[in-house]
């Protein structure tokens, strides 16, 4: 088959009733769609076809290190993300304008003019709230005081990123261990570039050994499994856990037909025991389970029954 058997056709959500006539002719001719949007809410809540049955659902994301291979650059994907364009812009000054322009162009066509909410001002407070409390468990209570909306509207505001392709929520480990987890979920931008123009930080440099730069490693590294979860579909389920007492594992994976993985994120270049002593509190809670520290070290190594693993081979593991 080739590219005259294919229809493209890009922002299907922006007219839903074409779906009905994909339909139709799929049932009667051997031709292929490529239908492509950067939302599904409008697409959910008109009732527009959505091809169950005819149609396989894909999702796309910024780069992944395997996809950039040599020419990825982890600094760079922390301080402005991995989205196309980025990659092609070569000045700084150009991925600031590009960063603030994808995020005001998100706020107008896809808010906006999708009619998705009615009063765009705590909207936009809470995309800035949203954005600083990136990795961080989130407290709908306190995020509806300080935009001046409800604890409700509060939920619906983070659906609709969810449901605009902005992020993807992280919740809490759903199996007891001892009865003390909290259950509030965590929320992750799905980009670094982006998430540092929603906070309006695109000209504070991101450096290492600060609270910033672990934040936006952890963030990424996150999103990046989240990423080879999808396109090699292995169905991984992954969530956190966090005590009572603040004992905390960045990453649970539950990989089916394999052993339950608790991960944690670390930015150092030098890994010592302090930071698998989470990992090790909770080893006699999951027996059997495997323990992996990530961090930017250069070699393989072990403490205390804690494998240690470079990003890049961490990476590895988990997408093979």
């Amino acid at each position: 088959m080739d590219i005259g058997d294919w229809i493209i056709i890009d922002e299907i959500q922006k007219l839903p009733k074409l779906l009905d006539h994909v339909h139709i002719v799929l049932a009667k001719k051997d031709i292929r769609f490529a239908l492509t949007g950067s939302s599904s809410r409008k697409l959910k809540r008109g009732g527009a076809n959505l091809l169950a049955g005819r149609a396989f659902s894909f999702s796309l994301y910024p780069f992944t290190v395997q996809e950039l291979g040599d020419r990825f650059d982890l600094i760079e994907a922390l301080t402005w993300g991995t989205l196309p364009k980025i990659i092609a812009y070569k000045s700084d000054i150009d991925k600031k304008r590009f960063l603030r322009t994808y995020t005001q162009i998100y706020i107008k066509e896809e808010i906006l003019v999708g009619q998705l909410i009615r009063n765009l001002t705590p909207f936009r407070l809470f995309l800035f709230i949203a954005a600083q409390m990136n990795t961080q468990i989130i407290n709908f209570s306190n995020i509806a005081r300080d935009t001046g909306v409800d604890h409700k509207t509060v939920q619906n505001y983070y659906q609709i990123l969810v449901d605009t392709n902005l992020g993807f929520f992280l919740e809490a480990y759903n199996r007891s261990v001892r009865k003390v987890q909290r259950q509030s979920p965590k929320f992750y931008i799905f980009d670094m570039g982006v998430k540092r123009s929603l906070q309006n930080m695109l000209n504070v440099p991101l450096l290492p050994q600060t609270t910033e730069f672990g934040d936006a490693f952890e963030s990424w590294f996150i999103c990046e499994c989240f990423r080879l979860n999808h396109y090699n579909e292995l169905d991984f389920e992954f969530s956190y856990l966090r005590t009572k007492n603040g004992v905390e594992v960045d990453l649970i994976i539950d990989r089916p037909g394999q052993s339950l993985l608790l991960l944690e994120v670390k930015s150092s270049e030098r890994i010592d025991e302090r930071h698998v002593k989470n990992l090790i509190h909770f080893k006699k809670d999951f027996p059997g389970a495997e323990f992996i520290c990530v961090g930017r070290v250069a070699h393989e190594q072990v403490i205390n029954g804690i494998k240690v693993l470079p990003w890049q081979a961490a990476i590895k593991y988990l997408g093979s």
